[in-house]
């Protein structure tokens, strides 16, 4: 069974929305995790937010690494109640349907692991449905003082184990979760 892991940029004070503010923190070590990351999966689980920006930019860039051609040529799952036009980004399927019915399909088709950037909505209702399987949150030591965050009011009580963490020298650290089991063996 196939894996679902939100990878998300976060910072101290639980913001994920728009970051940009993250390029200051850029490393060699933040690249290779993002590298490998990505380069483990073979689909990449998107909201429609995260797509119109990674769409408009993703296609026109290149590397030297393979990086931009990883992510061109992945397959993309977007879900979406709202797009109309047909999806113009390489390897691009809609999900309109039932979210959770349709995650849950995915994870049954083998395959690597399927990779969620940012869709703090889309992580939302993934969380409700317990169809996570790790989150992977990159830190920054930055507090923006407003902005969208990652678990926001009316999301319930969930209990994460941590499961591992990488210290960059930018002061950057990933923290991985994965929903932490009860005692009768069923997740939180």
């Amino acid at each position: 069974m196939r894996k679902v892991f939100a990878s998300e940029f976060v910072s101290l004070d639980g913001v994920v929305e728009d970051p940009s503010w993250t390029f200051q923190f850029s490393s060699e070590e933040q690249q290779k995790f993002k590298f490998d990351e990505l380069f483990a999966s073979d689909a990449l689980l998107l909201g429609r937010v995260t797509y119109e920006g990674f769409a408009a930019a993703w296609p026109t860039m290149t590397d030297e690494v393979g990086f931009a051609d990883k992510m061109n040529s992945l397959p993309k799952f977007v879900v979406s109640k709202t797009l109309e036009e047909s999806l113009e980004w390489n390897n691009s399927t809609p999900i309109k349907g039932d979210v959770a019915e349709e995650v849950s399909k995915l994870k049954q088709q083998p395959g690597q692991d399927i990779l969620i950037y940012g869709s703090g909505e889309l992580v939302h209702t993934l969380m409700q449905h317990d169809l996570i399987d790790e989150y992977r949150l990159m830190v920054f030591p930055v507090v923006l003082g407003s902005g969208k965050h990652l678990f926001k009011g009316g999301s319930g009580t969930k209990v994460l184990r941590l499961v591992d963490t990488k210290t960059f020298s930018s002061g950057v650290v990933v923290l991985s979760y994965q929903p932490a089991e009860q005692e009768d063996g069923d997740a939180a």
